[in-house]
């Protein structure tokens, strides 16, 4: 039937695309750091599969890559979900703002890493939960916040960057036929995964009652992954496209983004 390669999937969203992804018949498998979640996906499908990693390392992002593209010659859909949340600025071994390494770099580096796979597909899809628009402007002389870190707005920046890889890589790979989608859930009752101060701690508490289900989520982007939605490239917001509007979109600032992570991942 098809290839699904979910990041993040051994919970919330991603758990749930990856599940409906099984229904429909493909082979799925999720990528996360828990083994007892990713062992009981596993369990569940002789078509159901876990790789674990940590999104947040370049070196495991372009291994995955790798190890991805060997196994699965053709990918259907990949789905970039992998986030987490943390109150304090903090840097992984191999010097990058946790947020924007796994957040932001991870999505580069499988995006691009996997376009072969994807570009052999008959209608590719990489589903991104990035800003989908809806945050804040590109912050290009501090793209990893050292000056003004602040949790919830590294997690709004590091979905801005997002968009700007959608504008980057349907004009890279044009001629592969892969559909880019960018969606924003909106407030979604998911794990909340992370490390909050007491502060945002009382808000996610305030969000775990008024979000909305993840079933209700999943059920409003679904339909912009099938292959009679027009465009390269879709924005969507809590189940509603959005306009491309061009100061929001601009192919320079995405490619000058991309040029500046490439020197970053080079360094």
């Amino acid at each position: 039937m098809g290839t699904a390669v979910v990041t993040g999937g051994t919970d919330g969203i991603g758990r749930a695309l990856a599940e409906e992804y099984l229904r429909r018949g493909f082979e799925v498998l999720v990528v996360g750091r828990s083994a007892r979640k990713g062992k009981s996906f596993a369990d569940s499908s002789e078509r159901a599969h876990f790789v674990a990693a940590d999104l947040s390392l370049v070196a495991e992002n372009r291994r995955l890559a790798e190890q991805l593209a060997q196994r699965f010659p053709v990918i259907d859909v990949l789905v970039l979900g992998a986030r987490y949340h943390r109150s304090v600025r903090t840097v992984t071994a191999e010097g990058f703002e946790t947020n924007f390494a796994l957040f932001y770099l991870s999505r580069f580096l499988l995006s691009h890493g996997l376009a072969a796979p994807l570009g052999r597909a008959e209608h590719p899809v990489v589903l991104n939960f990035g800003g989908a628009g809806q945050t804040g402007p590109v912050q290009w002389d501090d793209l990893q916040l050292e000056r003004s870190y602040h949790g919830v707005r590294a997690m709004g920046h590091a979905g801005r960057l997002n968009d700007l890889l959608g504008v980057d890589h349907v004009d890279r790979h044009a001629g592969a036929g892969i559909r880019y989608v960018l969606n924003h859930p909106g407030v979604v009752v998911t794990s909340f995964a992370g490390e909050y101060d007491p502060v945002t701690a009382a808000e996610v508490d305030h969000l775990r009652i008024i979000g909305k289900p993840v079933a209700t989520a999943v059920a409003q982007i679904l339909p912009f992954l099938e292959p009679r939605v027009p465009g390269p490239l879709t924005a969507v917001l809590e189940g509603r496209r959005v306009a491309l509007e061009p100061g929001l979109w601009d192919l320079r600032d995405a490619r000058l983004l991309h040029d500046i992570t490439s020197a970053l991942l080079a360094a």
